[in-house]
């Protein structure tokens, strides 16, 4: 789920810590904004736009932790439309919603963990990559010539 790779060059502090304050806003918008699921994307998108024309290093840990937030975003939206739609609507609670919650909660403590694995591991200089966000994120994040 994680690869540790190397980085063809060590970053100065200054990039370490904009790196790692890229997985830090999103954890600190999951806790504001935690009803409204755009609120994680928003926050993570401000900070990516403010660090896109930083070092390669910052902008792909910044790429990284945007596309993690779209997923986020994805899933949480479904879940928090259905249960509004609960709540104002003549539905029922089912089987399939509780399964869809419990699958949904599980899968945001996966990413709150291991965004904080990353961003630590990150503000130390080891280059941490996701399985599907970090091959995203090599196809998006271009290094400058």
């Amino acid at each position: 789920m994680i690869h540790i790779k190397k980085f063809t060059y060590l970053p100065g502090e200054h990039e370490l810590e904009a790196a790692s304050n890229s997985y830090l806003m999103s954890l600190l918008a999951i806790i504001v904004g935690l009803p409204l699921p755009i609120v994680n994307l928003i926050a993570t998108f401000i900070f990516y736009l403010g660090n896109r024309k930083s070092s390669y290093f910052v902008r792909w840990h910044c790429t990284q932790a945007l596309l993690s937030q779209l997923s986020l975003l994805v899933m949480n939206s479904y879940a928090f439309w259905w249960t509004v739609s609960i709540f104002f609507e003549d539905q029922t609670i089912t089987n399939n919603y509780i399964a869809y919650i419990i699958v949904a909660i599980v899968f945001n403590l996966i990413e709150f963990i291991t965004t904080i694995y990353i961003a630590v591991n990150t503000r130390k200089g080891i280059h941490v990559e996701w399985w599907l966000y970090g091959t995203l994120t090599n196809l998006i994040c271009k290094k400058r010539i």
